[in-house]
């Protein structure tokens, strides 16, 4: 099943995508699940989600709705940094004991097919593909072994990072939270139909056509697992919260000559099993 975020009509809703069409849930659902956050942390959310899907009434199409960022209110959003080897290597920084862990703001986010914004203050903006793992059962102190119970769903997640101010200090907040940076959908695919455990998912990213990062979720150095105990110890795990998993070699920062994003080009993330997730990119 894949829910997504969308504006409909003028109206701020989610709901089930089926085919080009909307199950638009928030309509239906009303304030007792205002968002699709709210709809994860209902106890059976997900059923009342699935017997919507299940009855196959749709009320909008697709071509009719405006994509929001998959949780466009995530109480919490974790990003993983350097956590591909190949990525490690290419930005020559030293293997961590634990996780890197920084936080991105819901408000830098985007949602498909909305533009990522060039900031005025730099010409640095490169592109990340990662999979966002997205929380559906509260919990502290996870273990390992008990982790993959909290997860509702994969997305798509295009990290875009403005590399100058990511350097500005050691502190990476800056260049991970400039405005409409952060691209995040179209949807998310639910855990029953997705294991990683099982098959990996592969990821790449395209820039105007191009296969610039391709890798699969096996290769990464922290897994699934470990960063939903790591980020649960700091502090509990709600329902609509993120983690995005880290991106893999191959961002423009690291080619020779650098290949930074520009006004125009076209940044696709695809990720197997979820979908493509497509920004142009604007000048702000």
């Amino acid at each position: 099943m894949k829910l997504g975020s969308f504006r409909i009509a003028g109206r701020d809703t989610y709901g089930v995508v089926s085919g080009d069409a909307v199950i638009d849930l928030g309509a239906r659902l009303g304030p007792r699940c205002a968002t699709l956050r709210h709809l994860l942390a209902e106890p059976d959310g997900l059923a009342i989600a699935r017997e919507h899907a299940e009855a196959g009434r749709a009320d909008a199409s697709l071509a009719e709705a405006t994509y929001l960022p998959v949780i466009p209110d995530a109480g919490k959003i974790f990003c993983i940094g350097v956590n591909y080897a190949d990525h490690l290597e290419e930005t020559h920084i030293a293997r961590a004991a634990h996780p890197t862990v920084f936080l991105r703001y819901a408000s830098s986010q985007v949602g498909h097919e909305q533009p990522m914004l060039l900031p005025r203050e730099s010409s640095q903006l490169d592109y990340e593909c990662e999979v966002a793992v997205i929380i559906g059962k509260a919990g502290r102190r996870i273990a390992v072994d008990d982790a993959w119970a909290h997860i509702a769903g994969y997305a798509c997640y295009n990290d875009g990072s403005v590399r100058d101010w990511q350097m500005h200090t050691t502190q990476w907040g800056p260049g991970k939270n400039f405005l409409a940076t952060g691209g995040f959908g179209p949807w998310m695919t639910t855990a029953d139909e997705l294991d990683p455990r099982r098959e990996p998912l592969w990821l790449a990213t395209r820039l105007n056509g191009q296969t610039m990062q391709q890798s699969d979720t096996s290769l990464m150095i922290f897994g699934i697992a470990e960063l939903i105990a790591y980020c649960s110890t700091m502090l509990p795990l709600a329902p609509g919260d993120v983690i995005v998993t880290g991106t893999p070699g191959g961002v423009g920062m690291a080619r020779q000559p650098p290949r930074y994003l520009a006004a125009g080009d076209v940044v696709e993330v695809e990720v197997g099993g979820v979908g493509v997730l497509r920004n142009c990119v604007q000048a702000d």
